[in-house]
């Protein structure tokens, strides 16, 4: 099998090292070439041929995303992570990556030692290039083993709470979404996506301007109000409690759950116990299987689970997860999902059909 080419693009001699080493120390990886910024980087494209390519997001000659608008031109397909810096700078910088065309980022360790910057590379950096290289087993995931999902039914119980899970390539696909919900949507909308803390406040914050619903970063105790998307933070798993008029919003300092914190399985689960077969929950792109547990959750309690497809999504790790399991009711293109979501609250609002107490 022909190895995955990499093109590292950093500033830094010593993260330019640590990568293409540990690059080159990988068997089914291939080190394409380096580049100190963004200009060299173009240059060396056609010659390179990558298949993924590393860019650092603030660099001398051509910034990383100066570097990304023109790559995009040239090579609309070429699958990019970004390396930013975990300050407010970096995180704006990377929304604006995101935006313009990553498919992915990873923030660098602050004050990072050697070792720590080595570790850092093995654990974050290459199993990213590997999923967007379509290499990783969470593109192709394994049948998930566990009691049989209940009979699929379409146009179930009534809508009363929306729940997302979403990794590699979210920020696009949130921005496909949540901008198309109607302003009078009457259910809240709970999204974990996997930032780490800062980022997924200036997430929230980014999709408020672009949204007819309200946006905000979920608080600790906060009441859950229809009409409005709660984005989990970053380092906290996001969960519902209570029932009725007295849910509420849980911040939880628990154990990462699938290497992830915030975990789609925990906001799922919390959703499915709180309210029953009134979720629908919405599993869209990313590495890893986070979000397939609590499908099941969901689909147990009697609520209702789609995905995107795997022809839009960046990386079909989750959804794909999901799908393999059993437990998917739809799977959707991105440009589909926003609808699907509206025409199934509508749905259950005209049939009247209330949820299990």
């Amino acid at each position: 099998m022909r190895k995955i080419r990499i093109l590292v693009v950093d500033d830094s001699a010593t993260i330019r090292r640590i990568v293409a080493e540990a690059i080159v120390a990988s068997p089914d990886l291939e080190l394409a070439g380096t580049a100190a910024n963004g200009q060299l980087a173009l240059d060396r494209i056609q010659d390179a041929r990558p298949d993924v390519l590393t860019l650092d997001v603030e660099m001398p000659v051509l910034d990383g995303i100066s570097t990304l608008k023109e790559l995009r031109r040239r090579a609309p397909r070429l699958p990019v992570l970004m390396l930013s810096s975990h300050t407010e700078k970096g995180a704006l910088a990377t929304l604006d990556a995101l935006a313009a065309g990553a498919s992915d980022f990873v923030a660098k360790p602050r004050a990072a030692s050697l070792d720590e910057a080595r570790a850092f590379v093995d654990l974050d950096v290459l199993p990213r290039l590997r999923a967007l290289g379509g290499r990783a087993t969470e593109a192709a995931p394994a049948p998930f083993r566990s009691a049989p999902a209940p009979a699929l039914r379409r146009g179930g119980a009534r809508v009363e709470a929306v729940v997302v899970g979403v990794s590699t390539g979210g920020p696009q696909a949130l921005e496909q979404v949540l901008p198309r919900l109607p302003r009078d949507l009457p259910v809240p909308v709970l999204v974990v996506q996997h930032m780490p803390v800062m980022f997924t406040e200036l997430l929230a914050k980014r999709l408020a301007t672009l949204c007819a619903v309200g946006v905000e970063e979920a608080s600790d105790k906060a009441p859950v109000r229809p009409g409005t998307v709660y984005i989990a933070r970053g380092g906290r798993h996001l969960a519902v409690e209570g029932l009725d008029a007295r849910r509420t919003l849980r911040l939880d300092d628990g154990p990462p759950e699938n290497a992830c914190k915030p975990a789609a399985d925990v906001l799922f689960r919390s959703a499915a116990a709180s309210y029953g077969a009134g979720v629908l929950a919405v599993v869209l792109t990313g590495m890893g299987r986070d979000g397939c547990a609590g499908s099941e959750a969901v689909r147990s309690a009697g609520g209702s689970v789609v995905i995107q497809d795997q022809e839009t999504s960046v990386v079909w790790g989750m959804p794909g997860a999901v799908a393999a399991a059993g437990l998917a009711e739809a799977t959707l293109p991105i440009g589909g999902v926003a609808a699907e979501i509206a025409a199934r609250v509508e749905r259950g609002r005209l049939l009247g059909i209330r949820c299990a107490p």
